[in-house]
């Protein structure tokens, strides 16, 4: 399928040099440690990570995306007591502590009142501040900076108090704003192509649903008459990150968790080009947990690793009725996976599955259904990479722009000194339409 205008648009902003209008002559460098208590207040969460999946708890798996996205919603909290100083608010940053260090979501109403677990960073601040901090902890200079001090004793942990006196750049709100707009647009674009791949393929997923289950006559195969299926081998450790240049995808099963949808434009380690059990574009690459099975299509040719179980059909036109047939059968892989949490998946094991396999005729009619919808999803998949891609050079410039003020402003010796220059002040947010705001100065934060 071509590309539509829109896309070429988007591709000619993501390679456009960056302009230097946006000058940093009024930017400060500064610490969140600097500001009065009454202007910033941090905390981090109460409850224990492995409490119960419930409606009222945020914990750091929630957060994905710069969204809190919990499948459970309603609900104040636990037991709906009083507020703690881990109760979210509005308008709050919440900021990943534990595995994901740095990532963030700005709490919405939706999940105010709920509280977060110990795995949360609470940030309660100014809006314009609060943006700024979600923008700033998405660049390399505020990723590799939280790196620096991650411990990994059990697993990769960032303390409040790094967040408390990281140095950053601290723009003029009416410069927060242009950022903040620009960004706002991004995650927009993305998460609208996002929904929509999602939609065309749970579209075909129910076809392949009401064919399958109004035509009784239809019999069933072992997988290994109809498809080919290799277990992959090999560590992601002795693999390099994707490059340009000569090479294959490498897969892991890592990298096909959490997918919504089966399309992936490119991963994110490569192997040598002449690496022993390359499979063509077109295969399928499945893993397993205890959610269930995991597959992605693969566009360039590719090597699965330890843990993932290559699966190609025989005939190359049965590939989308294969595919929506696996995904049906994802309970049924499941009970064929080994292993701690369901992990261990082999070809051996695979191949005994049996699937529903129609007369060529009637998958080739599936094919012919199924095709555009795959062609679109593919499509958006590669729009959505490509807004990434802005994205992350919006934030390399930032980076660039960072590092200027953060050398023209040197750190003060003792780092719970205020800077010199004394940070803007953020200004209160205001109750509008009769409506609490959910912070003024008077709000008993009180200190950890």
């Amino acid at each position: 399928m071509a590309p539509e205008p829109h896309s070429d648009r988007i591709n000619t902003m993501a390679s456009a040099p960056h302009s230097d209008r946006i000058s940093t002559e009024a930017w400060q460098a500064t610490t969140l440690a600097a500001f009065p208590p009454k202007d910033v207040f941090t905390t981090s969460g109460v409850l224990d990570d492995d409490a119960p999946e419930q409606a009222g708890i945020v914990s750091s798996t929630h957060v994905r995306d710069g969204r809190i996205q919990s499948p459970r919603t309603g609900g104040r909290g636990p037991g709906g007591g009083p507020p703690t100083r881990a109760t979210l608010e509005e308008g709050d940053l919440a900021v990943v502590l534990v595995r994901r260090t740095g990532d963030t979501a700005v709490v919405t109403a939706e999940y105010a009142g709920w509280t977060a677990t110990r795995s949360i960073g609470i940030i309660r601040a100014a809006p314009h501040l609060v943006r700024w901090l979600r923008i700033w902890l998405q660049t390399p200079t505020a990723k590799a900076r939280i790196d620096e001090d991650v411990t990994a004793h059990v697993e990769p942990t960032v303390s409040l108090d790094t967040l408390r006196h990281m140095r950053f750049p601290l723009p003029p709100p009416d410069v927060i704003a242009t950022y903040h707009r620009a960004f706002g647009l991004l995650e927009e674009l993305i998460a609208l192509r996002g929904e929509a791949a999602r939609s065309a393929v749970e579209l075909a997923d129910a076809i392949h649903d009401d064919w399958s289950s109004t035509t009784a006559a239809w019999g069933t195969r072992p997988l290994r008459e109809v498809a080919r299926a290799k277990t992959g081998t090999g560590s992601a450790r002795s693999l390099a990150p994707r490059a340009e240049g000569p090479g294959v995808d490498a897969i892991t099963p890592t990298d096909l968790f959490g997918l919504t949808v089966p399309h992936v434009e490119r991963f994110r380690l490569r192997g040598p080009a002449d690496a022993p059990g390359t499979w063509p574009p077109g295969t399928f690459m499945l893993s397993t947990r205890p959610d269930g099975a995991h597959i992605a299509v693969t566009q360039h040719p590719a090597t699965p690793t330890r843990g993932v179980v290559a699966v190609r059909p025989v005939d190359d036109a049965d590939c989308w009725w294969l595919l929506h047939e696996l995904r049906s059968r994802s309970g049924d892989i499941l009970r064929e996976a080994q292993g701690r949490n369901a992990r261990e998946i082999s070809a051996r094991a695979l191949s005994r599955l049996d699937v529903t396999w129609p007369d060529s005729a009637t998958r080739a009619d599936f094919h012919a259904v199924a095709d555009p919808l795959h062609a679109v999803a593919r499509q958006l998949v590669s729009e959505v990479v490509t807004l990434h891609d802005l994205k992350d050079a919006l934030l390399r410039d930032i980076s660039a722009k960072a590092g200027a003020v953060l050398e023209r402003d040197p750190e003060p010796d003792d780092m719970h000194l205020r800077p010199t220059r004394a940070p803007a002040i953020p200004q209160p947010r205001r109750a509008t339409d009769g409506h609490a705001s959910g912070w003024s100065p008077e709000h008993p934060w009180g200190s950890e």
